[in-house]
């Protein structure tokens, strides 16, 4: 369910899960987490996705008979966003098509995100009674309080041209077939710099946005499985289920 493919000094990761929309699952997450952790001697990263969307967000489909799924894939996503954070390599996110919930999380916890013009990014997960709070640590960093806060709360999803004019993304092009590209193209460019001096500063950075506090991802963790469980949750999902 991941693939992982040297280009030049680059490593590109790609989530391979295309007929079901790369929908995540707990083991999936896993396994992206142990694919970081190999590329982070790599001099960059892309994350990418095989067929028409990035990422939909989690597969479901699993928790409607297993109470620990959900709280699998919160505590997986966490993990995942957390490496992809603290790699000391530029990350570059190729995010075509769709960035839904757990994967516009996994797109925001990114240093760089490339969509297109017509994609959907957003966490309408919300009207599931799941809280997207685990990817606020990285999120609100990347898109600002204000906007944070409107899109974390309003589950609406936005386009990849507006993702571009909240500053969300680095790059929106014309058609999803060119994202991948695109992105391969920044960090191949990104990995012909000086390899330490782009790593303290992304260290840096990350100590100044607040990303790498441990104790704040972990509590935004615990926000988002606060929810699961609860009446409203199961009634929302078991609601979505039936349709």
């Amino acid at each position: 369910m991941i693939l992982t493919e040297p280009i030049g000094t680059v490593s590109v990761i790609r989530l391979d899960r295309a007929a079901k929309r790369n929908a995540l699952t707990p083991k999936m997450l896993a396994s992206l987490v142990s694919a970081i952790s190999t590329a982070a001697s790599a001099r960059a990263i892309v994350l990418s996705g095989v067929g028409d969307v990035f990422c939909a967000g989690f597969d479901l489909a699993a928790s409607q008979n297993d109470d620990t799924v959900l709280p699998a894939l919160l505590d997986q996503l966490s993990k995942a966003c957390d490496a992809l954070r603290q790699a000391p390599c530029p990350v570059v996110c190729s995010a075509h098509g769709a960035a839904i919930a757990g994967g516009c999380a996994l797109a925001s916890a990114c240093d760089f995100l490339v969509t297109n013009d017509d994609a959907k990014l957003g966490y309408p997960a919300v009207k599931l009674g799941i809280s997207p709070a685990v990817s606020a640590p990285h999120f609100t960093p990347l898109a600002g309080f204000g906007p944070a806060r409107a899109l974390m709360l309003d589950p609406r999803v936005i386009s990849g041209r507006d993702a571009l004019r909240l500053g969300l993304a680095a790059a929106s092009l014309p058609a999803p077939g060119e994202c991948e590209a695109h992105a391969i193209a920044l960090a191949t460019a990104l990995a012909a710099k000086p390899r330490h001096a782009l790593a303290y500063t992304k260290r840096w950075l990350n100590e100044l946005d607040g990303s790498d506090d441990r104790a704040r991802r972990d509590a935004a963790l615990a926000a988002s499985l606060a929810g699961v469980g609860s009446d409203e949750q199961r009634s929302l999902l078991q609601a979505a289920w039936k349709r």
